[in-house]
């Protein structure tokens, strides 16, 4: 996983043509103003999905994994955390959903890494990272994020 913003991306990932298209598209000046739902960036190859939610408590949280994308999950106004633990800590409930590239488990209190997102920062997702998203820091707050899903290979 790679906690960042956009000032400082360009110096810790290789920016491939996908990872190009990802961050041009993150550096528009209009995000808050994009609807919910679907941006088609590269066909399927890089495609964003904009969400307007309220973050929740952590408790009971499911954390995901995904195989053929990385998420790059750019919060656009709001703060919430992000919990973390390597795959490998994952105990999975939900096996892997081909259709929607995910899979669902659960993961001990004392695998979780909390990171912290505010508006403007973002975090790189890799498939070997499990990651629950909106979660609250210290009560529900209205949340706009995008997730930039980039493909693989």
């Amino acid at each position: 996983m790679i906690v960042s913003n956009l000032t400082h991306i360009h110096a810790q990932i290789r920016m491939t043509p996908h990872f190009e298209k990802a961050f041009q598209f993150l550096s528009q000046a209009n995000l808050a103003d994009l609807p919910d739902g679907r941006a088609v960036i590269d066909d399927d190859n890089v495609y964003a999905e904009v969400q307007s939610y309220n973050s929740k408590l952590h408790a009971g949280a499911k954390y995901e994994a995904h195989r053929r994308y990385i998420d790059v999950q750019y919060v656009v106004s709001g703060e919430e955390y992000i919990g973390w633990t390597p795959i490998e800590k994952l105990t999975v409930t939900t096996q892997y959903h081909t259709e929607h590239d995910y899979l669902l488990g659960d993961v001990a209190a004392s695998d979780v890494i909390l990171v912290r997102l505010q508006a403007g920062q973002f975090a790189v997702l890799y498939p070997f990272d499990a990651h629950a998203p909106r979660l609250a820091i210290d009560a529900p707050m209205a949340i706009k994020k995008i997730v930039v899903k980039v493909a693989v290979n």
